[in-house]
C-alpha cells in the first residue's frame, strides 16, 4: 500500500484515471505536511483530498466531520473501497468504541472520522497526544466562522488542537467560503503558512431557474414529474410548510418525507435514510436537512420559497449532482419570503442581525436579477466569470424581455418621484394601477399625472417590475418601514440617459421549460441502464448500505455505455477500482453478457470521448473486436451504412467505432465521410466554441448536423493539431 503513488491509489481504489482540479495540490500539501485551506465546489472530489494520502502513508488521519449520517455514508463508501476506516461517535456501543480505539493503538486504521466535540474529549485528545496522526482533515470547515451561512460554536474549539498536539499539519476544507470565510477560518484555526487553493465555484452541471411563485403546487410537480423515480430535495422555510407541502404531495401520488427539527431524531434519520435508500423520490425539509446527505444522484433541488442567504442558496442546490451529471435547481420565491426571513433575523441576537440582512439582501437580488445565474454566484465569492453558461434560464432563453424597457421604467420611477419618495413599492403599484384606496384617496394621489399611467398591467407584473429596479439599483429600500427612493442612475433612467433591463412575469407552469439533459445520456442504452439499477439495489440491500454507495449513476451509466463483459473492459468504466470489480464485477458482467445475447447487441464499446465529461471520467482502452473489423472495412472505403450492413450493427456503434479510427490512424480529412460544405460549416462552429463540448457546436448549427457528425470532424481537427 506505501509503494503507491497518488495517481495509482487513485486507480486501485476509486476507479478513475484522472485527478480534478486542486485535487493533485491538495494531496501534495498533505503529503508534505503543510497546512492547507482548500475550498471546492460541490462534486469537486475535497474527501479524496485526505482518504488518498492516508491510503498510501503508515499512519492515521483523523477527520473532524459535523454529522453522524456524514460520516457513516463516507465510512461506508471506504469500506467498500476496500480501505480500513471507523467514525467514532455517541450512536456506537460500548464494544465496538472499543475496538476503534484499539485499532488505533494498533494502527489497523488509516482514517477516523469524529464530530468537533468528540475530538475534544480528554480521553480521545490524550491517546492522540501519545500517538500523533500524521494530519487532521476539517470537514465543512465554513461551519467555523461566524462570517459563514452555517456558524456552529463547537467549530469555535479547534483552534486547541494547535496546543494540545502541535507539529500535526491541519487541513480545512469547505464547498462554499468568500475571501472573508477563508481568512476568518485561517485564524481560528491558526493554520501556519497554509497552502490555499481555491477551485472555481462554477458547477456547469447544475441548470438554475428562477421563478416567481404560483399558487399551488404546480411548478413542483412539474419538476417531479420529469424525474420520477429519481432522487430530489424540496427546501421550505418553516416546518408548517415542509409538512403541508409533503402531506399535499402523498395526497397527489408521489412519496416524500417531511424533515425539520421538530422531529425526532429517529424520525429524521429514518426519513433521511428513505431518502438515500430511494424508497422515497424527494424529501420536504427546512434548512435543518442537508450538511449530512452524502447522496450522489440527487437529480433536482427545489427551493419552494426563498433561502435565507446566496451562500446557502450554493450549498443547498449544490446537492443535486454530486456525481457530475446534470441536475436541476428551481428556486420558486415571492415578496413575502423577504418579510418572513426579516421576521425570523429580527429574533436572531444582535451582533449577527445586521449581516444576516446584509446577506438577505443579497438573494433578494439574486431572484430579481436578469444576468446570468452562474455568474450572479460565482461572482459572488470573488470569482471571475465572463462566459456563457448556457445553464440556467436567462442563458437559456427562457425568460423574455419587454419591449420598452425605457418607458416602463420611466413610469415607475417618476410615479415614485411624485410620491415624494416616501412610500413603500405596494402604494406605487396601486397609484400606477389607478386604485381609490381610502390611502391613495387621503394623500391625493388619485390626483397625480402617474395615477392610472399602468392601470391594464397586472399588478404583480409591476410589482415584480419594481423588484428588478431595485436588483438593478435603479431604486432603493430606506426605513424601517422599506420606502422606495431613487438613486443618481434612477435619475438618469427618467432623463433617458439609461435603460434597464425588464423581464416579463411568465405565469405557465414550470413544465413549459424543458430544458434537455442529453450530454450524459450520449450512447447510454437506457434500458441496460434500468436493469443495471435493479442489480444496484439488490447488492445494497444485502451489503445494507446507500445504493450509490455500490455504484453512482454515472458508473451506471458508463457500464450502460460500454457494456463490459470481461474484467479489463470492466476496470475501464469510470468509477469501478479493483475492490468493486472484485466484489461485484462477476454480478455485472453477467448481467451485461446477458443483456446483449438477448437484445443482439454490441459489447464492450470503446465510447467516443466526450469532451463535456470529465477528463478522469473515461481512460484509454484497446478498440474491441467489432472495432477492429470496422477499421478494415473502412480501409477498403466502405461508408458508415455499408459497415453496419457488413457487420451487423447499430449505426451509433459504428460511428464510435469511426471515430476511433480516425484517431489511430491520424486522419486529418473529414470529406472523406462528410460533404465538404457541412465540413467548414462544422470547423467555424468548433472554431468559435471554446468550452470543449459538443453541445455548444450543435446548437450553434441549430440542430442541422448531427454529434456524430460533429465528432467526425472534431476528431480530424485534433489529428491536425
Amino acid at each position: 500500500m506505501n509503494q503507491l503513488t497518488p495517481l495509482q491509489a487513485l486507480k486501485r481504489y476509486w476507479g478513475y484515471e484522472n485527478f480534478l482540479p486542486l485535487q493533485q495540490q491538495a494531496i501534495d500539501a498533505a503529503l508534505n505536511g503543510r497546512d492547507a485551506m482548500v475550498v471546492m465546489p460541490t462534486g469537486g472530489g475535497k474527501s479524496l483530498c485526505y482518504q488518498i494520502p492516508a491510503v498510501i502513508r503508515n499512519g492515521l488521519t483523523v477527520v473532524v466531520s459535523p454529522l453522524i449520517s456524514l460520516m457513516k455514508d463516507q465510512v461506508d463508501t471506504l469500506r467498500e473501497n476496500g480501505i480500513a476506516a471507523a467514525a467514532l461517535n455517541s450512536s456506537l456501543s460500548t464494544v465496538t468504541q472499543n475496538k476503534i480505539l484499539t485499532d488505533m493503538r494498533t494502527g489497523n486504521l488509516r482514517l477516523l472520522y469524529v464530530a468537533p466535540e468528540r475530538l475534544m474529549l480528554p480521553g480521545l485528545l490524550e491517546l492522540l497526544q501519545r500517538s500523533p496522526p500524521l494530519s487532521i482533515a476539517i470537514d465543512e470547515a465554513h461551519c467555523i466562522s461566524s462570517w459563514g451561512h452555517d456558524f456552529r460554536p463547537e467549530y469555535r474549539t479547534l483552534h486547541t488542537i494547535r496546543e494540545k498536539i502541535p507539529g500535526v499539519p491541519l487541513h480545512a476544507f469547505t464547498a462554499t467560503a468568500t475571501p472573508q470565510v477563508r481568512t476568518d477560518i485561517i485564524t481560528q484555526l491558526r493554520l501556519n503558512d497554509p497552502e490555499v487553493l481555491v477551485g472555481n465555484c462554477h458547477r456547469p452541471n447544475l441548470i438554475y431557474h428562477v421563478k416567481r411563485r404560483e399558487p399551488g403546487l404546480n411548478q413542483i410537480c412539474s419538476v417531479i414529474d420529469r424525474f420520477r423515480n429519481e432522487a430530489g430535495i424540496i427546501y421550505a422555510i418553516s416546518r408548517a410548510k415542509v409538512e403541508s407541502i409533503s402531506d399535499t404531495l402523498n395526497q397527489l401520488g408521489y412519496k416524500t418525507r417531511p424533515y425539520h427539527a421538530g422531529l425526532s431524531d429517529q424520525q429524521r434519520a429514518d426519513y433521511q435514510n428513505s431518502l438515500v435508500n430511494d424508497e422515497i423520490e424527494a424529501i420536504v425539509a427546512t434548512v435543518a436537512f442537508g450538511m449530512g446527505i452524502d447522496k450522489s444522484n440527487v437529480r433536482y433541488v427545489i427551493h419552494a420559497e426563498m433561502p435565507k442567504s446566496v451562500e446557502a442558496y450554493q450549498q443547498e442546490s449544490g446537492r443535486a449532482g454530486r456525481d457530475g451529471l446534470e441536475s436541476e435547481c428551481w428556486l420558486f420565491h415571492s415578496p413575502g419570503d423577504f418579510m418572513t426571513w426579516q421576521r425570523i433575523i429580527e429574533n436572531s441576537p444582535q451582533e449577527h442581525r445586521d449581516r444576516s440582512l446584509q446577506t438577505l439582501k443579497h438573494i433578494s437580488n439574486f431572484c430579481t436579477s436578469i444576468s446570468c445565474r452562474h455568474k450572479f454566484l460565482v461572482e459572488h465569492f470573488g470569482q471571475k466569470f465572463d462566459a456563457d453558461c448556457q445553464s440556467c434560464d436567462i442563458c437559456l432563453g427562457k425568460v423574455e424581455t419587454i419591449a420598452d424597457p425605457l418607458i416602463t421604467a420611466q413610469k415607475i420611477v417618476s410615479c415614485v418621484y411624485r410620491c415624494n419618495e416616501r412610500f413603500g413599492a405596494a402604494h406605487i403599484v396601486k397609484v400606477l394601477t389607478g386604485s381609490n384606496d381610502a390611502k391613495i384617496v387621503q394623500f391625493g394621489h388619485d390626483k397625480l399625472s402617474t395615477w392610472g399611467l399602468m392601470k391594464d398591467v397586472p399588478r404583480r407584473q409591476i410589482s415584480d417590475w419594481i423588484e428588478q429596479l431595485l436588483s438593478q439599483n435603479y431604486l432603493e429600500k430606506t426605513g424601517e418601514y422599506p420606502v422606495l427612493n431613487i438613486t443618481p442612475t434612477g435619475w438618469q433612467v427618467l432623463r433617458g440617459e439609461l435603460t434597464p433591463s425588464l423581464l416579463k412575469t411568465v405565469t405557465e407552469k414550470a413544465a413549459v421549460t424543458k430544458t434537455k439533459i442529453l450530454d450524459s445520456w450520449e450512447g447510454v442504452d437506457r434500458a441496460l441502464f434500468e436493469q443495471l439499477r435493479g442489480l444496484r439495489a439488490e447488492l445494497a440491500a444485502a451489503q445494507q448500505v446507500p445504493a450509490f454507495i455500490i455504484f453512482s449513476d454515472a458508473t451506471l451509466r458508463d457500464i450502460a455505455r460500454r457494456r463490459p463483459t470481461d474484467n479489463q473492459n470492466l476496470l475501464a468504466v469510470h468509477g469501478i477500482g479493483e475492490r468493486k470489480a472484485t466484489d461485484y464485477g462477476q454480478r455485472v458482467i453477467a448481467l451485461v453478457h446477458q443483456y446483449c445475447e438477448s437484445n443482439n447487441v454490441d459489447s464492450n464499446i470503446v465510447p467516443p470521448r466526450d469532451e463535456s465529461r470529465s477528463a478522469r471520467h473515461e481512460g484509454p482502452s484497446l478498440p474491441s473486436d467489432g472495432a477492429r473489423e470496422s477499421f478494415k472495412l473502412f480501409d477498403q472505403g466502405l461508408d458508415v451504412p455499408a459497415v453496419c450492413n457488413q457487420l451487423q450493427r447499430a449505426t451509433s456503434t459504428v460511428y464510435g467505432y469511426l471515430e476511433q479510427y480516425i484517431r489511430t490512424q491520424k486522419i486529418t480529412d473529414a470529406t472523406r465521410w462528410l460533404d465538404p460544405a457541412i465540413v467548414e460549416q462544422i470547423e467555424i462552429a468548433v472554431a468559435h466554441n471554446d468550452t470543449g463540448r459538443l453541445k455548444p457546436t450543435f446548437d450553434a448549427l441549430n440542430g442541422t448536423v448531427s454529434y456524430e457528425s460533429i465528432r467526425i470532424v472534431v476528431a480530424c481537427m485534433k489529428n491536425k493539431k
